[in-house]
């Protein structure tokens, strides 16, 4: 019997089948699709990879989505679900506070649900980063609960290694950054115009930053397979992704400018809805854990 059980939110970005095969419990998000007058709310918990490209479609031809944060009533269903099952001791594990501030929520619902269940032991964390990095977060917590580890000393190693995740992140279409506030409008415009590719990566204090641009798609790959060399990988969690939103082909050119370069070929995934909203389309990026914290404030 494990000595806890883990619980995430949707944007670590695991595949439906993941959940169940990493007995993972998920609550998922809701995002808004407006197209002019017509809004609906969606859910984001995807079964079909067709689902993904649907979603990024829709963006591509002026669809507009809009995101909100999990709320506290969304975190007392999935922890009351979990302790009606005979679970105690739970690890929750929230989007990076630089990003959202989910995991205020979380803390709010562990005390109402503490009312009725005095004897549960949650606690929760947020991931200093979001989908496949988050998603790391959870493979490491699930790892670690496989071992035998106590649900205390998993937290602490946890948050040991979570700020070593490294993130390399190239965006196709500026609008979507300056929608979110992370450029300003007319450097998207002037930026768009000029072939320019900026690059985030996640600083240690969680939040997602234009570290630098480059002019043109070849340049901007070589930057971004270069950064590898910079860090050393983490054996014990030996965690490396690719994830595009969209973007097969590139996402595969990237694999394999890896391999060539440093002989690992990273296992490619797709972007969930919350995060690719701000992302938009034909973006990729890779993400893996390092023994070396990262370089940003």
């Amino acid at each position: 019997m494990n000595k806890f059980e883990i619980s995430a939110d949707s944007t670590c970005d695991l595949y439906a089948s993941e959940y169940k095969q990493l007995n993972v419990f998920v609550a998922p998000l809701e995002y808004t699709m407006a197209d002019g007058d017509n809004i609906v709310v969606e859910q984001d918990e995807y079964t079909k990879e067709s689902q993904y490209i649907e979603f990024y479609e829709k963006l591509r031809k002026g669809f507009i989505a809009k995101t909100s944060i999990l709320n506290v009533d969304s975190h007392i269903r999935l922890f009351t679900k979990m302790l009606e099952s005979g679970i105690r001791n739970i690890l929750h594990i929230s989007q990076g506070y630089g990003l959202s501030p989910t995991v205020d929520n979380a803390n709010k619902a562990i005390e109402e649900v503490k009312k009725s269940y005095p004897d549960a032991n949650i606690i929760a964390i947020e991931s200093d980063t979001t989908t496949v990095g988050e998603g790391m977060v959870v493979r490491g917590a699930c790892k670690l609960r496989d071992e035998g580890e106590s649900l205390e000393e998993a937290v602490k190693q946890i948050e040991g290694f979570k700020h070593h995740i490294q993130h390399f992140v190239l965006v196709n279409d500026l609008k979507f950054l300056a929608r979110g506030g992370r450029i300003s409008k007319a450097s998207a415009s002037i930026g768009s115009m000029l072939q320019v590719k900026p690059i985030l990566e996640f600083g240690r204090d969680g939040k997602l930053k234009v570290c630098r641009k480059e002019i043109g798609l070849k340049k901007a790959m070589n930057s971004i397979v270069s950064d590898y060399a910079k860090f050393t990988r983490n054996e014990k969690f030996p965690f490396i992704y690719i994830v595009h939103t969209d973007n097969l082909s590139l996402a595969q050119q990237l694999q394999d400018m890896l391999a060539e370069r440093y002989d690992v070929r990273p296992e490619i995934r797709i972007m969930g809805p919350i995060i690719g909203a701000h992302v938009g389309p034909g973006a990729v990026a890779y993400a893996f854990v390092s023994n070396e914290d990262r370089p940003y404030d």
